[in-house]
């Protein structure tokens, strides 16, 4: 599991350094955003992997990738506005954005050691494919959670549904980079 964690870091260190370089550019407009609006930036990213998995035809020069980083980003987001709420102007200075992006990720990647540990790393014998619907579903479960006001009778929260989200789609990106590793 000690080679999943550097792995694990490895891909949020790509994802955090992009969450920053756009807090440069834009700020922290994202935190006008309500969670509905993130989660369906989230699935657009989702949809749009889904279709590059079927399609063999490109006509934007974009792979999966970037797309899972998008998911990754977008659910720390939303992990941090659920956090702190939604504004209606930008309140985070890129240092407090950072700190709360870095906040999440240490409590998700906790909750992907624990489970790691449980499932015996059985995400390893997962197609990226599976990875993608597995996102999708916890998708349609936080639309379905956002329906009813947040309320749940005996399932887990949206937050939970996020974290598996940004786990599902760093464990795409390992296997997306392995396999690439593997063709060179």
């Amino acid at each position: 599991m000690q080679h999943t964690s550097a792995q694990y870091d490895a891909v949020i260190t790509t994802c955090r350094n992009l969450f920053i370089n756009k807090m440069k550019d834009y700020g922290s407009a994202w935190r006008i955003l309500r969670l509905p609006s993130l989660t369906d930036q989230i699935f657009i990213k989702a949809q749009r992997i889904r279709s590059l998995q079927e399609n063999e035809a490109r006509k934007v020069d974009e792979g999966e990738s970037s797309e899972f980083i998008g998911i990754i980003n977008y659910a720390i987001m939303a992990l941090i506005q659920l956090e702190k709420g939604v504004v209606e102007n930008p309140d985070l200075d890129i240092k407090k954005a950072t700190a709360l992006y870095d906040k999440h990720v240490a409590i998700t990647k906790k909750l992907m050691e624990a489970k790691n540990h449980d499932y015996g790393e059985a995400w390893r014998d997962m197609r990226v494919s599976s990875l993608t619907d597995l996102i999708l579903q916890k998708l349609l479960r936080v639309k379905q959670i956002e329906d009813n006001q947040g309320k749940t009778l005996v399932s887990e929260g949206i937050d939970a549904n996020y974290q598996d989200m940004v786990n599902y789609a760093v464990f795409a990106m390992i296997h997306l980079s392995e396999e690439e590793n593997r063709m060179k």
